[in-house]
């Protein structure tokens, strides 16, 4: 009896040690900047970061620790974490990146439809409240599966560097 119980625990566990990364980057910089000012700050490392496009007044990212492949974070350059707060001019220009991203990642990862939105307040879900951003996350038909339902995992069908490449050649496919 003893024995089938902790093969019922052991069957439970799913190792992901790159959960361990996104644990630690939750913990405050030293230097009290958040991601999005760090990569905005950091042209250099646009790449490395999973920085697709850059305007005056918005970032498009991968998201390193997405729910898809193809999970997108779209955040204003300015470091604002009150919608109210956010100039017009702006949530247009996020608006529109919004708008482009969903239309190069349904050519890049052929995405039936998605998910676009936001978490306000971390009681809502926003791992960085302080800096407002949306998520565009790509669906398939069939996408959800027996994994997130029975095994409350996800699986990832692309890496990140992948889902770079195949966004950058088809953002200038289309111009964008």
């Amino acid at each position: 009896m003893a024995h089938s119980r902790a093969m019922a625990e052991f069957h439970k566990n799913v190792w992901a040690p790159w959960r361990m990364e996104y644990i630690a980057g939750l913990a405050e910089p030293a230097d009290g900047e958040c991601f999005f000012c760090h990569y905005r700050d950091h042209p250099e490392d646009d790449q490395r970061n999973g920085v697709l496009w850059r305007r005056e007044r918005s970032l498009t990212v991968l998201n390193r620790f997405p729910y898809t492949n193809g999970h997108l974070l779209v955040a204003p350059t300015a470091h604002i974490g009150d919608l109210e707060a956010l100039p017009d001019e702006v949530l247009t220009e996020l608006t529109l990146r919004i708008r482009d991203a969903q239309r190069v990642l349904g050519a890049a990862v052929h995405a039936h439809g998605f998910n676009i939105g936001m978490n306000l307040g971390r009681c809502a879900g926003a791992g960085l409240p302080e800096h407002l951003h949306w998520h565009v996350v790509p669906r398939w038909k069939g996408d959800t599966n027996f994994m997130p339902v029975v095994g409350d995992v996800r699986v990832i069908s692309q890496g990140l560097d992948e889902v770079a490449r195949l966004f950058r050649t088809e953002a200038a496919r289309l111009g964008l």
